[in-house]
């Protein structure tokens, strides 16, 4: 079991706030740094994954591991995150079948897409094998499931190059801002609330960032000199998030995603806001860790199990607005809507390490 560290304690900080952003309308939603900005958690944990690409497919003395065992690991995992998001989203069509049923309410069969699948279970279950049927607060894993298999061809351009590896992938960025690229869903209309196309430029900055961050010194230098850089653009985030200014996507000029703010294409001020958000908090987990240790060691315990809470916490979310539905909410429905989630997150992490510990190792 790995040491709590910066990366663990962030990503299991971005687990929670998914968690509780999930559950619209609730209590603690206002508190989340999503209400207080242009970008969210769902940036930083996609940048956090691609950082963990970085260390994952370095050996311990800090050389790269053999092309073959970077592809291999990360195939496997792909298919591990293509299972998760196959039974998450099986469990969450249950748990609104079952709702439905226990409340005697049919309107519960509509939530969040999911009358698709009850309507036409045939075409939609392939839909779901194929991932382009998606349930709303379920579609963070698909994109996911993407970016982790494309991840081995920016591995392999970056072993060559690092600045060719992100020199392609802000290319294909552009274009797909341009050109408006974007996976279809079926079966419905519409295209993927999460464009994979433009996503995985945070995938690729976390792979490139955290190669540099270890062998570059000129590039720590300049992170921690543009530090006031990015308290600026965090200030500007909470200022037109806090007055509610947006451009208008019918005034912008053409092509008009360069000049919006659209979470589906990751769209250029999201993304300046989101790097600003790192230049401003890269410094800070080295601050409070010796302070707040329980709580590091929680939101570490939660990152470093990151797909089966980000699972369980999705499940939650879905429970928690069905109860918040059925009960109208209230403080102390979201105080226990929240603190039992965030119990269950935390045994989810515990059960997850031990088992690691239990199942026996193979002898070489």
């Amino acid at each position: 079991m790995r040491e709590p560290n910066a990366i663990d304690f962030w990503r299991g900080f971005a687990l929670i706030t998914i968690f509780i952003n999930h559950i619209p309308g609730n209590t603690f939603e206002r508190y989340t740094f999503s209400q207080y900005g242009i970008s969210d958690a769902a940036e930083l944990f996609v940048f956090l994954a691609g950082w963990s690409i970085g260390i994952a497919t370095r050996q311990r003395d800090g050389t790269p591991e053999p092309r073959w065992r970077s592809v291999v690991r990360m195939l496997a995992r792909t298919v591990e995150v293509y299972r998760a998001q196959i039974s998450v989203m099986l469990l969450a069509l249950a748990i609104i079948a079952g709702a439905a049923l226990i409340l005697d309410n049919p309107l519960i069969l509509e939530w969040h897409n999911a009358g698709n699948f009850f309507a036409d279970p045939i075409q939609s279950v392939c839909g779901m094998a194929l991932l382009t049927y998606q349930l709303g607060y379920f579609n963070i894993l698909p994109l996911y499931v993407v970016l982790i298999g494309i991840a081995p061809v920016i591995v392999l351009i970056g072993r060559t190059s690092r600045l060719a590896a992100l020199a392609l992938s802000v290319g294909l960025y552009l274009a797909s801002l341009v050109e408006e690229w974007n996976l279809p869903s079926w079966p419905g209309e519409g295209t993927w609330f999460f464009d994979p196309f433009c996503w995985q430029l945070l995938l690729t900055l976390g792979f490139v960032t955290q190669d540099w961050s270890r062998t570059s010194p000129a590039f720590r230098l300049w992170t921690r000199r543009l530090v006031p850089l990015g308290l600026v653009i965090v200030l500007v985030g909470i200022t037109l998030s806090v007055l509610e200014i947006r451009p208008d996507p019918l005034m912008v000029p053409e092509p008009r995603l360069l000049f919006t703010l659209e979470k589906t294409f990751l769209t250029p001020g999201r993304l300046l806001h989101f790097l600003g958000v790192l230049l401003a908090f890269a410094p800070v987990y080295a601050l409070i860790a010796p302070r707040i240790g329980m709580i590091v060691g929680f939101l570490s315990s939660l990152g470093r199990n990151s797909l089966a809470v980000f699972s369980m916490g999705s499940l939650l979310s879905l429970i928690g607005q069905l109860v918040r539905f059925q009960t109208g909410g209230g403080a102390l429905i979201d105080m226990a809507v929240a603190g039992s989630g965030l119990v269950a997150l935390g045994i989810t992490a515990w059960f997850v390490e031990w088992r690691s510990r239990k199942t026996p190792r193979p002898r070489a």
